[in-house]
């Protein structure tokens, strides 16, 4: 039987006296598409960071993938976390003066793939995020909602399980916001499980599962109501 993407249970993070995440039990199936939702410091970071592998729990389990992340090295869950997760934030990241699909090229720069397989795959990935016109387009001639759906393009270059999506139309217009999640919705549809990290209640009733979390706690899943 294939595991869940994510795995978590009672999950807790504190950085120095503050209680970023407390005892959070979330499991996430592939293919899944759903939001974390809260305002601002309620613990939707820290809760991206113990799921993304950027930051280590303190206590509880975290498994992705099928892999429990305290029993890999740290080049472990470096190679893991390549693997498996695609990560898109609020800000694009994207290199100045550089073409677009070079930009996306560069998501495998580190990982041994040779330069002309780097350019192939990150041309299929723009045109799937329908930027096949914009290859050699850099940045500053580029919508602010076309940079977005390059930092995807470049987030899903090695069709990793999980996208976790970080505010990721915090920074645009509502038409290039909705554009960008209709991009996300088809990501999802072929296959790959999307979680949106989100202060916008808005957003996270659109989608089928709500993850609300205050004070670092879970307090309410959506989920559950249907029985899932």
């Amino acid at each position: 039987m294939t595991p869940p993407v994510v795995e978590m249970e009672g999950v807790s993070k504190s950085y120095g006296p503050v209680h970023a995440l407390r005892d959070a039990t979330l499991t996430i199936a592939r293919g899944e598409l759903l939001s974390i939702v809260g305002p601002s410091g309620s613990g939707k970071s820290t809760l991206l960071n113990v799921m993304g592998t950027l930051a280590r729990s303190d206590t509880g389990t975290t498994r992705i993938d099928g892999h429990d992340v305290a029993d890999l090295s740290d080049g472990e869950l470096s190679a893991l976390r390549a693997r498996a997760i695609g990560f898109v934030f609020q800000q694009f990241h994207l290199a100045g003066g550089v073409p677009a699909v070079e930009n996306v090229a560069d998501g495998l720069l580190y990982g041994g793939t040779r330069r002309a397989e780097r350019v192939r795959l990150a041309e299929r990935a723009m045109r799937r995020v329908g930027l096949g016109h914009r290859l050699a387009h850099r940045p500053h001639e580029l919508s602010g909602g076309e940079k977005q759906r390059v930092a995807i393009a470049r987030a899903v270059l090695g069709d990793p399980p999980l996208l976790l999506a970080d505010e990721p139309t915090g920074a645009l217009d509502s038409r290039s916001g909705a554009m960008v999640m209709d991009v996300l919705h088809e990501l999802n549809a072929a296959g790959t499980a999307v979680v949106i990290i989100t202060h916008d209640h808005g957003i996270a009733g659109s989608l089928p599962r709500a993850v609300q979390i205050k004070d670092g706690r879970i307090e309410h899943d959506t989920r559950a109501e249907v029985g899932a």
